[in-house]
């Protein structure tokens, strides 16, 4: 449960944490219904993008899940942990993106990861901050 000081700090976090493992979980399920959309251009979908977009589906969804689930229940020291393993799924995503050489696929991870930084070192100095 957060307190009255960690109140703004959670609010954050849980509105950062809710877009970026939505996102991510979007981008999952559009691997599965439509890989094209994802593909680097000029790839074409095949059965080794049909099982990476299910790799991808199984990592982000649960987390999608747990992260929602953390922020319905107001659970503070979840979503520190939580939106931080979130925040490091979408700088290994930037990473992919700067190996495939797209800088969309680059920036808008590490734009998500740097507020989800943010966001999640805010909420754990407000949490930690009201420890006795």
């Amino acid at each position: 449960m957060t307190s009255e000081s960690e109140a703004p700090a959670f609010r954050l976090a849980a509105w950062i944490t809710a877009i970026n493992v939505l996102v991510a979980s979007g981008f999952a399920i559009a691997g599965l219904v439509a890989p094209q959309a994802i593909l680097p251009p000029g790839a074409a979908p095949g059965e080794a993008s049909s099982v990476f977009a299910l790799y991808a589906a199984a990592r982000s969804l649960p987390l999608a899940a747990f992260a929602l689930w953390a922020i319905a229940r107001r659970n503070v020291q979840a979503l520190i942990v939580l939106g931080a393993l979130a925040g490091v799924v979408q700088l290994l995503d930037a990473g992919v993106g700067l190996v495939q050489h797209d800088l969309g696929k680059m920036i808008g991870p590490l734009i998500i990861a740097a507020l989800q930084a943010f966001a999640t070192l805010r909420l754990a100095g407000r949490a930690g901050g009201s420890r006795e």
